[in-house]
């Protein structure tokens, strides 16, 4: 979980400032070490945390390389995601062709809202040269860090399901309405219809009481609420059923997969890693109501007339 820019840095979990000396840091992790070690009543997770942190910046040589890593890198193949469904709508089919039909532009809204805060954050008028620094992202508050861990799980779906294969189609950042957040992705392929939400809050999240929390969560996350309220815009507006609502996390943010069982109109809502994506995506998960041949090519005839993007 530290890969992503929502995590805490190893400059907040051992509660100094990034421009902190060799000598503050080293007092500061043997402090915390004392004070979070189990023996001393303290938290094991916590002092887990602490020794993460300090193999990341103990030494000069580990803390140059990581205050040198970047996030937010455009991926060639993310960009090449719109052209390739443009090229593939005008033309015979060809090699590329074999791969999931895309459509829209995966983390396009959740990019342009960081690069929107992070402007705000460093001030009117302050020059932004790269809006991707290291040091920027890092001292940038959770709200801002969490927009671009939102953009890079996005893209990581897209990277995944685009090699599916051409049984299956995906839409990506769907428009639902005024009144609803927007829809991460829509996939079409045997195995039904799902409409998926890609997060990353930089931690681990547990379901309870029908809705995913944690610690690196804002007081007023509700993602499970959110994401049913935006699919049945899409189900009032396209006359379609989800055969489920997918959750997609990094992995090691769920110890284990959770869900929640079809209820009424409701369809079954879980929570997976993304290593587990494709196969639920190709063979459904027990309880899962499998689509049929038929009802793929009606209902890409509907959804591709349907649906409509959030403006990027």
């Amino acid at each position: 979980m530290h890969d992503s820019p929502a995590a805490s840095t190893p400059y907040e979990v051992l509660g100094v400032n990034p421009t902190a000396t060799n000598d503050e840091l080293r007092r500061a992790y043997r402090l915390l070490l004392r004070q979070t070690h189990p023996d001393v009543g303290g938290s094991a997770i916590r002092f887990h945390a602490v020794q993460l942190a300090w193999e990341h910046v103990g030494t000069p040589d580990n803390r140059a390389a990581y205050d040198r890593r970047r996030f937010g890198e455009p991926d060639p193949e993310v960009d090449a995601y719109a052209a390739y469904a443009a090229s593939a709508a005008r033309g015979p089919a060809t090699k590329s062709s074999l791969k999931t039909r895309m459509h829209g532009h995966p983390g396009g809204q959740a990019r342009l809202r960081y690069l929107d805060l992070v402007r705000e954050w460093a001030g009117r008028g302050t020059v932004i040269d790269d809006p991707y620094a290291p040091a920027l992202i890092r001292s940038a508050p959770r709200l801002v860090r969490h927009c671009l861990a939102k953009a890079l799980a996005e893209e990581a779906t897209a990277q995944v399901v685009a090699n599916l294969g051409i049984g299956f189609t995906a839409w990506h950042d769907i428009d639902t309405g005024p009144q609803t957040d927007k829809l991460d992705h829509i996939i079409l392929g045997p195995a039904g219809l799902f409409g998926i939400l890609s997060e990353d809050w930089g931690g681990p999240v547990q379901l309870r009481r029908g809705e995913l929390v944690g610690d690196d969560q804002g007081p007023d996350d509700r993602p499970i609420h959110q994401f049913e309220d935006a699919a049945k815009s899409i189900t009032r507006a396209l006359k379609v059923r989800f055969t489920a609502l997918i959750i997609v996390l990094p992995d090691g943010a769920l110890d284990e997969a959770v869900s929640l069982p079809k209820r009424g109109r409701r369809p079954m809502i879980i929570g997976i890693p993304r290593s587990r994506l494709v196969g639920v995506l190709r063979e459904g998960l027990v309880g899962m109501e499998r689509g049929s041949f038929e009802k793929v090519f009606e209902l890409r005839s509907t959804l591709q007339n349907g649906i409509r993007f959030v403006n990027t």
